[in-house]
């Protein structure tokens, strides 16, 4: 351990620090407003037993600010964000970029939303904002106006964003 990291933390901070693209096409000025969004993660009482889970990586990045290209705790960026979740549960590395991620799995519709499904949003004529799905029509996300937080699909601003939600598999 190097100061409370393990090694695999150490690798993959390093990786991180490594890539140079940016990952949400959105920009500062994309600022949304988020009136509806919700203080504390209520996360979904049927949410998966997984160690660990969304909710650790949530409870870790909480109110890191918004960043884009950001990948640390100084700042970090939708997509950045979204790896960092992948990696943490499922020990899977997404590709970097919005526009990487929203090829990946199978799209589904909202009633079919699971916990650890991707949403996406067209935030702008050619702005895009992924998040992960956590059931109870919430997601948790890296918003450019309040950093990491988890918000409401049923939020005005992002029920008229909505883009689609897709579900990745590991077999």
């Amino acid at each position: 351990m190097l100061n409370g990291f393990s090694s695999f933390s150490f690798l993959f901070l390093f990786l991180f620090l490594l890539q140079s693209l940016a990952g949400c096409s959105s920009s500062q000025q994309s600022v949304a407003p988020q009136a509806a969004e919700v203080g504390v993660a209520s996360f979904h009482p049927n949410t998966p037993k997984l160690q660990p889970s969304f909710v650790n990586v949530y409870d870790e990045w909480k109110g890191t600010p918004y960043r884009l290209g950001g990948t640390t705790k100084r700042g970090i960026d939708c997509s950045a964000f979204v790896q960092i979740g992948y990696s943490s549960v499922y020990q899977t590395m997404l590709p970097r970029t919005t526009g990487e991620l929203v090829k990946m799995g199978q799209m589904v519709s909202k009633k079919q939303a699971q916990y650890g499904d991707l949403v996406f949003f067209k935030t702008g004529y050619r702005l895009r904002h992924v998040g992960i799905y956590i059931g109870n029509d919430e997601f948790m996300h890296a918003s450019t106006s309040k950093g990491v937080i988890v918000s409401r699909l049923d939020n005005p601003y992002w029920k008229q964003a909505f883009w689609q939600i897709r579900r990745i598999s590991f077999n």
